[in-house]
């Protein structure tokens, strides 16, 4: 049996994964502007993304090959300019081939995102079931009026996002 107490928490985590849910949909929705803002819209969203990318990678390692082939009749010619241009294009191409590797990275990730969502979502839902959403609703309105802390501390920033310390160093000078 869960303590009155660990079951107010574990219904107060419950909320906030939902709420956190809720407002991803409606910032989807809101980017689609479609107002549906379903996971199921966005899991859509993000496969469009896997398609589009591999869309694209294909195009452009069809363009590099077209590029290969060219480069290979070019080679024939015994001038040494051409012969040093020709290794050179060879070189690039197969810099483009080895970086269009993204693209399967990408969609591989972005698969395990979509699994994921969907994952957390049908849990989700099943402990609102079990619990009730009146007795969630309630708990809701609860957090939300009550007031909270401000979240001072945002965890580390990437290179560009992050203020810099000459930034920190002009506002104390």
């Amino acid at each position: 049996m869960i303590a009155p107490e660990e079951e107010r928490l574990l219904k107060t985590y419950l909320v906030e994964m939902f709420g956190q849910i809720s407002s991803m949909r409606r910032e989807l929705a809101a980017l689609q502007g479609d107002g549906k803002g379903s996971f199921a819209t966005m899991t859509d969203t993000l496969d469009a993304i896997v398609e589009n990318t591999e869309a694209a990678g294909n195009a452009i390692l069809e363009s590099m090959e077209a590029i290969g082939t060219s480069v290979a009749k070019l080679q024939r010619v015994k001038d040494p300019a051409t012969a040093a241009a020709c290794d050179e294009i060879v070189d690039s191409t197969n810099k483009v081939f080895e970086a269009c590797a993204f693209q399967d990275l990408t969609g591989q990730r972005i698969t395990r995102v979509v699994k994921s969502l969907q994952f957390m979502e049908d849990h989700i839902n099943k402990l609102v079931r079990i619990w009730g959403k009146e007795e969630l609703a309630r708990l809701a309105a609860e957090l939300t009026a009550a007031p909270s802390a401000p979240d001072l501390l945002e965890g580390p920033k990437r290179p560009g996002v992050a203020i810099s310390q000459d930034d920190i160093d002009q506002l104390f000078a």
